[in-house]
């Protein structure tokens, strides 16, 4: 269960470079409008039904089996949220864990997310495209990238001598169903090998569809318990369902911490895990948070950190710079966990303190040093914990991470679900290719 903690956030525990007690007061009570707003919303926002809905998963399972069937490698095509939530959720296997993600049994699964040309190539060119199959994903099914890309890929499959009715077996579709009179791009190009295609959620945009096909494929092609995920989202969400009030609601006073933070000039905001399977969660949800807030000249700077090893890296700044930042540490139960520390080898290095511990105890010892060594310093520190990384608990990690978005743009009173300056941009880059400028 996701525990939280806000004291060491508030000048009444971290004393000056903490926030105000009375502006946070004043956030909560701005709180009260936007989470009876979305609680209104449990029927008609299909964010909050997701959690409930069970008639998605068998199409998800089917189309797992279906991709894991004679593959050797998987490359899920797509970018933003259509593919950074389902990396956070691969990561609970290994996947993008240095050290582990190479020794991950087959199928192997790849998110291309970024369009470099050099690095798709050598792919293309490396992969056993024989026994490659690949699942391109796009809501709209316009995105320029994960278009190029699918092309791309039938182009290397029919130069590696694959047959035209067999590109149809390497192929997945995830999109939006075609609207009468409108080309489906994505759809044009794939149905016409006989690609079979899961429908993409209408009513849920791609940085809030990690709990819809779109983080659940991949997951369930990893061997995922999608069932907990799901579970362990509706957990975050019951107490929006249940009509709880904003104190009673940890996503909501989430929302107002972060809300009285803008307000008092914390223009930065650094979610900070210790655990190498929730490093890929900051990424997600660093897109989350600036797509869905930074609107009318509002919002705050998301960047993401990991420890322990970013003690080493940014805690200089943290510390020493501006207090312009709020931080949100999620620890796990590490202690007790991981390798034993030999106590002869432990007392030769001269550090017979570590003898007999765990790695495990000093990732926690760090995690609660880092937490006490924000708050001596004044600066203001969130705390959150779960004991285990599983895929219930990340479920409601998500959940809660969703909630806390969507409540804090009501409360600003921006809308949390449009993203119009990255529409300008995809239309101009669309443009540009067309002149032939860049």
């Amino acid at each position: 269960m996701l525990q939280q903690s806000l004291d060491l956030a508030l000048v009444s525990g971290v004393g000056e470079g903490g926030i105000p007690d009375a502006a946070f007061d004043q956030a909560v009570a701005d709180l009260a409008p936007a989470l009876a707003r979305l609680a209104g919303e449990a029927k008609t926002l299909p964010l909050l039904g997701l959690p409930a809905e069970t008639a998605d998963l068998e199409p998800v399972r089917v189309a797992a089996a279906r991709l894991r069937d004679g593959a050797s490698d998987i490359l899920v095509l797509g970018t933003g949220g259509s593919s950074l939530g389902g990396q956070t959720l691969a990561q609970l296997t290994g996947y993008g864990t240095a050290g582990l993600s190479a020794f991950l049994p087959e199928p192997r699964v790849h998110f291309i997310d970024n369009l470099d040309p050099l690095t798709f190539a050598a792919l293309l060119k490396t992969l056993p495209l024989k026994t490659t199959k690949f699942v391109s994903i796009s809501k709209s099914g316009g995105t320029g990238e994960t278009l190029l890309q699918t092309i791309a890929a039938i182009t290397a499959l029919r130069g590696a001598g694959i047959a035209e009715d067999k590109i149809g077996w390497h192929f997945q579709g995830l999109s939006e169903p075609a609207k009468p009179g409108k080309l489906h791009a994505l759809r044009a190009l794939l149905e016409p090998f006989g690609v079979p295609f899961l429908e993409h959620h209408t009513g849920v945009g791609g940085r809030y569809s990690v709990l819809t096909n779109c983080g659940l494929l991949p997951a369930a092609v990893l061997g995922l318990d999608i069932v907990a995920l799901r579970q362990g989202a509706a957990k975050a969400l019951a107490p929006v369902l249940a009509g709880k009030g904003v104190k009673e609601t940890p996503a909501a006073l989430g929302a107002a911490l972060n809300l009285a933070a803008m307000r008092n000039g914390k223009n930065i905001a650094v979610l900070m895990p210790y655990a190498d399977k929730l490093a890929l969660l900051t990424r997600w949800w660093m897109q989350l948070w600036a797509e869905s807030l930074g609107k009318d000249g509002q919002g705050t700077q998301p960047v993401g950190a990991l420890g322990p090893v970013d003690q080493h890296s940014q805690q200089q700044l943290y510390l020493a710079g501006p207090k312009d930042r709020l931080f949100t540490v999620l620890t796990v139960a590490n202690k007790g966990k991981g390798p034993a520390i030999d106590a002869a080898l432990a007392k030769q290095i001269g550090e017979g303190d570590f003898a007999d511990k765990t790695i495990g105890d000093l990732v926690a010892a760090q995690g609660l040093a880092m937490i006490d060594t924000f708050a001596k310093n004044g600066r203001a520190v969130r705390k959150l914990h779960v004991d285990v990384v599983d895929e219930a608990s990340h479920g409601e990690i998500l959940m809660h991470f969703m909630l806390e978005t969507v409540l804090t743009g009501y409360a600003m009173g921006v809308d949390p679900f449009d993203q119009p300056a990255v529409e300008e941009a995809k239309i101009l880059a669309k443009r540009y290719l067309a002149e032939g400028r860049g």
